[in-house]
């Protein structure tokens, strides 16, 4: 079976060396994100790949679609969000690691921002917006970070520039700039290590901090592997993003996958998507919960919303396009409440029994 991608959407960029990158505008170079892992390697865990051979990657996929799944998951911290936490906290001089930092988030990055900042002895603060899973305040909290609760992650960014401005404290911002972005290009670039010759990669979005530095560094070892990012629709601000030209900021969010639920693009990660990303598609809720449930049930994952993203696109929008594919799946965490789990869980057996009838 051949490993070249052959089928690219005919409006994809063309692809250059990272020698030739524009200067103009600080894109990931491979030589930076080669930089950054080597500089990470004794904070985070080089994490694993798992050839998915069983179950619904043979029911539902065309023959000969070979899948790949980057298990993130297992990442320090339960998801990606370490490795742009700790590059951005490491950079900090030591008048900004005096005054300490702040980040917002649905609770992720908070966790990843609050172990690297008690590893670094650096003083945290994390706004989450209310509904956020008990878990991951419990585990913001276990990590020394002073958490504050706000009604919605609208009010929750704001709080957290507030905090900027009046105490002086850094944001570490949970998707945007140039240091999250060369965190999360080690995910990519430990990918195209471990699988060579991929055709396509599949990754989450929800500010776009993940893919755009998973799709830097694809895109700069092998052009001709498309990257696709997925969305649910209840927040696809990089998807409406791709639409208009610009990032969009979105109204209101509303997704099961509720660590995708940023509430707008912002330059920076959506001009490094634009630039490397051939494509974005978008998911139902519904596809969501049976893509957690592909994962649980074939492969033993306990994904959270988020993580099945990726998984349901490659089932859904991308089924076709990717047949018979070299295909690698981003699956990027893990942190989800127990009640919750078998609530989604519980959602994607009530489909499954809908189809049937």
């Amino acid at each position: 079976m051949s490993h070249v991608a052959t089928d690219r959407p005919v409006h994809a960029p063309a692809f250059l060396p990272s020698t030739l990158l524009n200067t103009d505008f600080p894109y990931p170079s491979l030589a930076d994100i080669r930089k950054t892992a080597a500089k990470l390697s004794q904070q985070v865990l080089h994490t694993p790949v798992w050839h998915w051979q069983t179950g619904s990657a043979l029911d539902k996929l065309e023959p000969d679609t070979e899948v790949w799944l980057k298990l993130e998951l297992f990442q320090k911290t339960g998801t990606f969000k370490l490795r742009g936490a700790l590059n951005c906290i490491s950079a900090l001089d030591a008048d900004a690691r005096e005054r300490g930092v702040v980040a917002v988030s649905a609770g992720n990055h908070a966790m990843a921002v609050a172990y690297a900042a008690k590893l670094a002895g650096v003083s945290c603060k994390v706004v989450l917006p209310r509904h956020a899973s008990p878990t991951r305040i419990k585990a913001c909290r276990q990590d020394d970070a002073e958490v504050i609760l706000e009604a919605d992650m609208h009010k929750a960014f704001a709080l957290g520039q507030r905090i900027v401005k009046e105490e002086q404290r850094t944001m570490v911002h949970p998707y945007d700039g140039p240091l999250t972005a060369l965190g999360t290009a080690t995910v990519g670039l430990e990918l195209m290590q471990q699988v060579v010759q991929l055709d396509a990669v599949i990754v989450p979005i929800g500010g776009g901090g993940l893919c755009a530095g998973i799709a830097s560094a694809v895109k700069q070892i092998s052009p001709h592997c498309a990257v696709y990012g997925v969305e649910p629709y209840g927040a696809d601000a990089m998807y409406r993003s791709f639409q208009s030209g610009k990032a969009e900021k979105l109204s209101t969010v509303n997704s099961v996958a509720d660590s995708l639920c940023a509430p707008y693009a912002m330059d920076y990660s959506f001009r490094v998507c634009q630039r490397f990303v051939d494509e974005i598609v978008r998911v139902s809720d519904d596809e969501i919960c049976n893509a957690m449930s592909d994962l649980y049930h074939d492969v033993k994952l306990v994904a959270e919303p988020a993580a099945a993203v990726a998984t349901a696109g490659l089932f859904g929008p991308l089924r076709q396009r990717l047949a018979g594919k070299r295909v690698a799946v981003i699956v990027c965490g893990s942190n989800v409440d127990p009640g919750r789990y078998a609530e989604l869980l519980g959602r994607a057996v009530a489909n499954e029994e809908e189809i049937i009838a």
